[in-house]
């Protein structure tokens, strides 16, 4: 939809007055390697999109946040002075847990009249919801900060939203790199002490395609937060064997102290955590060499952990990758995001991506009854207005 478009929806819905409308633009994500460890003190690997969340907006003076998507059927009002979760509210809670945790880091808060609409396929695990913070976040920094919060700061506010408003105990990635992503490069943060680098994207004759299962993965009813616990539990075993916060402090020297983790299960999750962590260096240095090849090894083994031995994957997932692997000008693919549903990501030769579609999607039909979805999509800028 073009943002002409837009713009015209917002006055039909809101109508004209001599308020200032600006436009704006908050990029979805992939991670390239590096899963389930931004919890776990590791390094992960994710670029921006052009995929995203487009706003239009103006401020009001009736202390509201008059909220509309396109994408929704749930549309409405929230009052500034009572932002507290409310189920009905539905996706309207990420804007409220926003505007609270702006406003009690002791930045300014007012009335808005906001039009959203996505394109990024709901429940795909393209990260449709850290989108949708960073957007209400820099509409906030624009119209009342004078930028004044910035972009590290922007993503711990969405974190303190997924974390405190809805609970989820999810990491800081999706929300860091679409506040601080750049065209054309993949960014590698270290989620312990949010330091970053970005690296030139260019994979030469190859693309990255996603792969959509539509098997719709639901968050906050998967066992992401079980996930957690178990290596919060790993840590508390590991520390009296060496002095560690997080998992991903440990190396592949240190895998022999997971002998003293009773629980196989608990003892496998740590071992994904701190192998995972190792590929994303591994991945860094791929990419930075020009060895597209080894890159792509290193996502099929990141798949194979996921899978075997931190298990968020499930049948959607294993089909979709599981095909993608057998096709002869795939380089690697995993699946990306949380699991349980939701994408994977494949590295294919340009020139063959059309002939990976028509493969993937027959064999995908053959074992799930469901079609997939392929998106090509190129690396994009983080959130921000449009001039």
């Amino acid at each position: 939809m073009e943002i002409k478009e837009l713009q015209s929806k917002f006055i039909e819905k809101f109508g004209e007055n001599d308020k200032e409308i600006k436009r704006f633009f908050s990029p979805s994500r992939i991670n390239i390697i590096g899963e389930h460890i931004d919890y776990n003190g590791g390094k992960v690997f994710p670029c921006a999109l052009e995929i995203g969340t487009y706003a239009i907006a103006r401020k009001n003076d009736d202390n509201v946040l008059n909220l509309y998507s396109l994408n929704m059927e749930n549309n409405g009002k929230i009052d500034i002075d009572d932002l507290v979760y409310k189920k009905e509210n539905d996706w309207m809670n990420y804007a409220a847990g926003m505007a609270k945790y702006i406003k009690e880091s002791g930045f300014n808060i007012g009335g808005l009249d906001v039009l959203v609409y996505g394109n990024i396929p709901n429940g795909s695990g393209l990260s449709s919801s850290a989108s949708l913070e960073m957007l209400i976040g820099e509409i906030f920094n624009i119209f009342y900060n004078e930028k004044k919060i910035d972009r590290t700061k922007l993503s711990l506010l969405g974190q303190d939203t997924e974390n405190k408003f809805f609970g989820l105990n999810t990491g800081i990635m999706d929300q860091f790199i679409i506040a601080n992503g750049k065209k054309d490069h993949a960014l590698l943060l270290d989620t312990n002490t949010l330091e970053f680098e970005h690296y030139p994207f260019d994979l030469k004759d190859n693309k990255i395609v996603i792969l959509n299962t539509n098997k719709r993965r639901e968050l906050k009813d998967s066992k992401y937060n079980e996930r957690r616990a178990q290596c919060d539990e790993a840590v508390s075993i590991l520390k009296n064997y060496k002095d560690i916060k997080y998992l991903c402090e440990l190396g592949e020297e240190d895998l022999h102290l997971l002998e003293n983790i009773p629980d196989e299960i608990v003892r496998n999750r740590a071992k994904h955590a701190i192998l995972e962590n190792a590929r994303v260096k591994e991945a860094a240095q791929a990419l930075q060499d020009g060895n597209i090849e080894q890159l792509g090894k290193l996502l099929i083994e990141s798949n194979d952990s996921l899978r075997e031995l931190y298990e968020v994957s499930g049948e959607h997932l294993d089909s979709i990758t599981k095909h993608s692997n057998e096709f002869e000008y795939c380089l690697g693919a995993r699946m990306t995001g949380a699991g349980f549903g939701g994408c994977g990501i494949a590295i294919v030769k340009e020139d063959k991506i059309e002939e990976f579609k028509k493969y993937v999607f027959e064999k995908y039909k053959e074992d799930t009854g469901l079609e997939a979805e392929f998106i090509s999509s190129n690396v994009g800028e983080s959130v921000h207005e449009i001039k």
